[in-house]
């Protein structure tokens, strides 16, 4: 007689940004794969180390995800791993799928990408069947755009009919309307991102390279990032100027509004962002310092690379 193991069900839970973190998938670096061509880049940071000869390598880039994994051990993390695919880029796993209250939600990505998704299978099993959702084929959306804080959930999108223009574009209205329908009891703001397929520093990839709530009530935040004045007024507003480090067009480039939050005392961030982890620790943060610097070449950074499950 055969015994089979059942799994218990994993119940997730993500109400905001910040509380303490209980479990998180962490992607990662590698069998990375090749530097790709410059056609294969998905944006236009990338494009540019590719260009300079400055594309991460492997052997670094699993050393600055490492001392992330080190991080979430000290807190007693449950952490998650993607099954690792030969010649593959598994780093950003908050592109591939997000987590909003007890649902997940498969990110429609682009269609190369798609193996990410069946890379943490493994994680997907443990959910209930009716808790993963499956957007419509039209709803394009990535996770990097998507923040639930609280009462609201916060959107990242772009809406010009040159959106198909844009390999940078990743969440349209259809997404933003299909979100709020999954959760009506939730205020969904959306807010228009600037779009460059060849300029860096124009370029807000998605909503967490120009915004992030960090604690109870504060912010990261770059005003450029946003193409409608009166959007970015609303989250000066919201969360009360006090309250907001408003990074340079060079600090978003180099992403700082992409650190991650253990808790609402906790933050990681690149050791690098000196401006901001002084802010940070002046304003009773405790910050965890690694080094990202490699990984930010590929327009992406600890948000990017963490895809949370459960908090409290």
């Amino acid at each position: 007689m055969k015994l089979f193991c059942i799994l218990p069900k994993m119940n997730l839970n993500i109400e905001n940004e910040t509380s303490r973190l209980r479990a998180v998938v962490l992607g990662t670096a590698k069998s990375n794969g090749p530097v790709p061509k410059i056609e294969e880049a998905y944006d236009p940071k990338s494009i540019e180390h590719i260009k300079a000869g400055t594309y991460p390598k492997e052997k670094n880039m699993i050393k600055e995800m490492e001392a992330v994994a080190e991080v979430f051990k000290k807190y007693d993390v449950t952490v998650y791993r993607p099954k690792v695919i030969e010649d593959y880029n598994q780093i950003f796993s908050r592109d591939i799928a997000f987590v909003i209250k007890d649902k997940l939600i498969k990110a429609n990505i682009l269609p190369d990408r798609e193996r990410e998704y069946e890379a943490i299978e493994h994680v997907i099993e443990q959910i209930d069947k009716d808790k993963v959702i499956i957007l419509p084929e039209e709803c394009h959306v990535e996770g990097g755009d998507v923040m639930p804080w609280n009462d609201y959930i916060f959107i990242g999108t772009y809406s010009g009919e040159d959106y198909p223009d844009y390999i940078t574009a990743r969440t349209n209205m259809d997404a933003v309307i299909a979100i709020q329908e999954l959760f009506p009891d939730k205020t969904v703001k959306a807010f228009e991102l600037r779009k460059s397929n060849t300029n860096p520093k124009e370029n807000a990839l998605h909503l967490d390279c120009c915004f992030q709530p960090i604690g109870k009530n504060k912010a990261i935040l770059h005003k450029n990032g946003f193409l409608v004045e009166s959007e970015y007024e609303w989250l000066v507003n919201f969360f009360g100027k006090d309250n907001i480090f408003e990074i340079t067009k060079d600090e978003m480039y180099n992403m700082n509004s992409n650190v991650f939050s253990i808790s609402e005392e906790v933050v990681i961030s690149e050791k690098n962002f000196t401006r901001l982890n002084n802010w940070l620790r002046d304003n009773g943060f405790t910050v965890e310092e690694v080094p990202y610097a490699e990984i930010a070449k590929q327009e992406g950074l600890l948000r990017c690379s963490t895809m949370p499950l459960i908090r409290d």
